[in-house]
């Protein structure tokens, strides 16, 4: 992205949630300690599916792959932010805005194909338990990760592509990270064709899976409905009730993030939403698989007793 009509590199302010400097302490502590949560907590979730030969299913085996893309989501944003909270250097070059951009939209765009995947997992195991192990093998869950990647970086790749023909002469970015939304909003060239596909990369990488999340739990409620017991009703329920949360935490979010760009809020407040989406969101996601899966309640427990007893 140029500066004007100068086409060396560029440099930009990330203005961040506030300029008030009594509130940058406040700011740093809560942002490390929300990282800190982010990283351990899904951590703990990949080394306790990886240390446990129970836990090696595909629902698992999603769960561990998504756990490793929110810790690199984070890391891709919160990292510079306490740096420039830290340093009180709010700079960053054209090339550091292209490269969080372009990671950033990596990142979430597997969230979003993870959660379609694993929203597929379970329509499988509760609607055809019999092919269950049949469908779900080790050889198609893999090629579901590969293709959920590369669409991501194909995605991205274009987006970003299309952002360096554009050109800038508001340096300021009121943001705490270098968004799409945000590249377009300030853009002084003709940004038509970066809109029409932003738009068209929004209808089909985001009501194409959220309507393929909303057809497998629609089929496996009406299947669980069917189950006589209430015992088996509750198991049921409780084996996808966890993935239920973060998707609705997850795409809850995600247009609260959209709505705020489209609508005309002020800067600060489409910020404080793109918290929700960018820190809140994956450091929220352990809790909740955790809590609603007792398998990995135990393995969690396991391991956290076993590292206070070695020390």
């Amino acid at each position: 992205m140029e500066s004007g009509n100068q086409t060396g590199v560029s440099e930009f302010l990330l203005l961040g949630l506030s300029e008030d400097p009594e509130l940058q302490p406040l700011l740093f502590g809560l942002f490390l300690s929300m990282n800190l949560i982010t990283v351990l907590g899904n951590l703990l979730i990949i080394l306790a599916i990886s240390s446990d030969s129970h836990l090696h299913t595909p629902m698992h085996f999603f769960l561990s792959h998504l756990s490793f893309v929110d810790i690199c989501f984070t890391s891709t944003i919160v990292p510079k932010m306490l740096v420039n909270i830290q340093t009180g250097n709010k700079v960053i070059t054209d090339a550091g805005c292209l490269i969080q951009v372009y990671f950033f939209m990596v990142f979430i765009c597997m969230d979003n194909l993870l959660l379609t995947i694993m929203a597929y997992d379970r329509y499988v195991a509760i609607c055809h338990p019999l092919y269950y192990a049949i469908i779900m093998n080790p050889r198609l869950c893999g090629l579901m990760i590969l293709c959920s990647l590369f669409i991501s970086i194909m995605n991205t790749l274009l987006h970003s592509l299309m952002v360096l023909h554009l050109s800038c002469t508001d340096l300021k970015i009121p943001h705490f990270f270098y968004e799409l939304a945000q590249i377009l909003r300030l853009a002084c060239s003709d940004t038509l064709i970066n809109d029409i596909l932003m738009h068209l990369a929004t209808s089909l990488l985001g009501v194409g899976p959220l309507s393929g999340i909303i057809f497998s739990y629609t089929r496996i409620v009406l299947s669980i409905l069917r189950i006589p017991s209430i015992g088996g009703k509750y198991k049921a329920f409780s084996t996808f009730g966890s993935h239920l949360s973060v998707v609705f935490l997850f795409y809850r979010t995600c247009f609260g993030v959209y709505l705020s760009s489209a609508a005309t809020l002020s800067p600060r407040r489409r910020a404080v939403a793109s918290v929700m989406n960018t820190v809140v969101t994956p450091m929220v996601n352990p809790s909740i698989y955790s809590l609603r899966n007792r398998a990995i309640k135990g393995d969690l427990r396991t391991l956290i007793s076993g590292t206070f007893s070695f020390s």
